[in-house]
C-alpha cells in the first residue's frame, strides 16, 4: 500500500494563488459538482467505484505526472482512496483534508483602483461570498465580513492601513459574520443597519447618511427587500456596494425567514428598491455581497456597471406585479442551515460553532 500525503486548504489556496502548477481531481457525484466545484478542477466520474475501492477505478485516468494531483470529494475520506490509487499509477498525489467542506474557508483577492481610493475585494471562493477593504488616505472601513478575522487584521497590518469601522449591509444569512468579532478585536465600531433584531451593541446605520472616510464619501441608501433593514452604500457616485440587493446577473431573494405572505410583501419592497437603484448612473461600479459561481484565482474583481446590469438582468424590466410573480416562482432552495446562521448572527456568538459544519453548501441568495 502506497501511503497517502495529505493537504490542507489554506495550502492548496496558496498554490492557486501563486499559480503554481497542480492538477485538482474532483471524484465526487456530477450533481454535488454541479452546485460548487473548486476553481480549475477537472471531474471523473467514479465516485462509486473509487468508494468500493475498485483500483481500476482510475486506470483510465491520463494526467501529468510532473506535477502534483489533489483529490477532492465532499468531506475528505474518498479523496483519500483516490490519491492512494494515483500514487500506485505513478502520481505525487494528495488528499484535500476535510474535502469541499473543508474549502469552505477558501478565498482569493482582487483590487479595484480609483483616483481618491482604492478597494480590496475578498472573495470567499469556496463559498461565494464577497467582502471589502475600502480604503482612502490610508484609513480603512472593512465590508460584510465574511472569512476569518486574522486574514483581514494582517491585510490591514501589511499595508498599514488604520481600521475605523466594521459595516454590514444586513443581517446575512447563508454566512457567519465575522464583523463582531473583527470590531471587538481591533476596538473599533460596529454599523449595521436598522431595523434589526441584533441583541448586541452596534451603531445603527440609517438611509440617506454619510460617511466620510479620508477623501471620500459614502452615502446609505435603504434597499429593504432581501431583508427589511438591507443597505447599499454608494461611494463618490462611482461605486455601488449592493450587498445582497442586487448581484451582477440576478436579483436578492425576499423570503429567507420569511412566510409565504411576508415574502411577497418584501418582493414588492425589493422592486422598489431596484428600480431606485436603476436610476442611478449607469457608469456606476456594483460590487455584490455574493456570486454565484467559484471565484477563479485571476484577480479580476467581481463587477458590473449599472448599465451592464440593466441588460443582464431581464426581471429589472417587468411590472411589480410581474415582477413579484416572477421572484415567488424562481425561488431556489434555501442555504443550508440559515436559519441557525441568521440566529448566530443577530446573537454575535460564534465560540461553540465549528464554521465549516454550520456554512457548508452552495451560495442560494440569488434569483436570477
Amino acid at each position: 500500500m502506497v501511503e497517502v500525503s495529505s493537504i490542507d486548504a489554506n495550502t492548496l489556496r496558496e498554490w492557486l494563488e501563486s499559480g503554481k502548477d497542480i492538477s485538482i481531481v474532483d471524484i465526487r457525484p456530477i450533481q454535488e459538482r454541479s452546485e460548487w466545484f473548486i476553481p480549475q478542477s477537472i471531474h471523473i466520474d467514479a465516485y462509486n467505484k473509487i468508494k468500493a475501492k475498485d483500483r481500476n477505478a482510475l486506470k483510465g485516468v491520463h494526467l501529468d505526472k510532473n506535477i502534483p494531483v489533489v483529490t477532492v470529494c465532499a468531506g475528505g475520506k474518498t479523496s483519500q482512496i483516490a490519491a492512494e490509487f494515483l500514487n500506485e499509477n505513478g502520481y505525487e498525489a494528495y488528499s484535500l483534508i476535510g474535502g469541499m467542506n473543508g474549502w469552505s474557508l477558501a478565498w482569493n483577492k482582487a483590487t479595484i483602483s480609483f483616483p481618491n481610493h482604492q478597494i480590496l475585494q475578498l472573495r470567499r471562493t469556496g463559498k461565494g461570498c464577497l467582502s471589502y477593504i475600502l480604503v482612502s488616505d490610508n484609513n480603512a472601513i472593512i465590508i460584510d465580513a465574511s472569512i476569518p478575522s486574522e486574514v483581514y487584521e494582517e491585510i490591514l497590518k501589511g499595508n498599514n492601513w488604520q481600521l475605523k469601522a466594521v459595516i454590514e449591509t444586513h443581517i446575512h444569512a447563508d454566512h457567519l459574520s465575522r464583523s463582531k468579532q473583527l470590531a471587538n478585536e481591533l476596538a473599533v465600531d460596529l454599523i449595521l443597519p436598522t431595523p434589526n433584531k441584533a441583541t448586541f451593541e452596534y451603531k445603527e446605520l440609517h438611509g440617506n447618511q454619510i460617511i466620510q472616510l479620508g477623501k471620500i464619501f459614502i452615502k446609505v441608501i435603504s434597499t429593504p427587500g432581501h431583508t427589511l433593514e438591507s443597505v447599499c452604500f454608494l461611494v463618490n457616485n462611482e461605486v455601488l456596494f449592493s450587498g445582497d440587493t442586487i448581484f451582477t446577473n440576478g436579483v436578492g431573494r425576499p423570503d429567507l425567514k420569511a412566510n409565504e405572505e411576508e415574502t411577497a410583501k418584501r418582493a414588492g419592497l425589493l422592486y422598489d428598491s431596484l428600480q431606485r437603484l436603476m436610476e442611478l448612473d449607469d457608469n456606476i461600479i456594483v460590487l455584490p455581497a455574493h456570486t454565484n459561481t467559484p471565484v477563479d484565482f485571476d484577480g479580476k474583481p467581481i463587477r458590473a456597471t449599472i448599465s451592464e446590469i440593466k441588460k443582464n438582468v431581464s426581471i429589472l424590466h417587468l411590472s411589480k406585479g410581474d415582477f413579484v410573480k416572477t421572484i415567488l416562482d424562481k425561488l431556489p432552495p434555501t442555504p443550508p442551515n440559515h436559519l441557525a446562521i441568521i440566529e448566530r448572527n443577530l446573537s454575535g456568538n460564534l465560540s461553540d460553532v465549528n464554521p465549516i459544519d454550520l456554512e457548508a453548501g452552495a451560495n442560494r441568495c440569488a434569483v436570477s
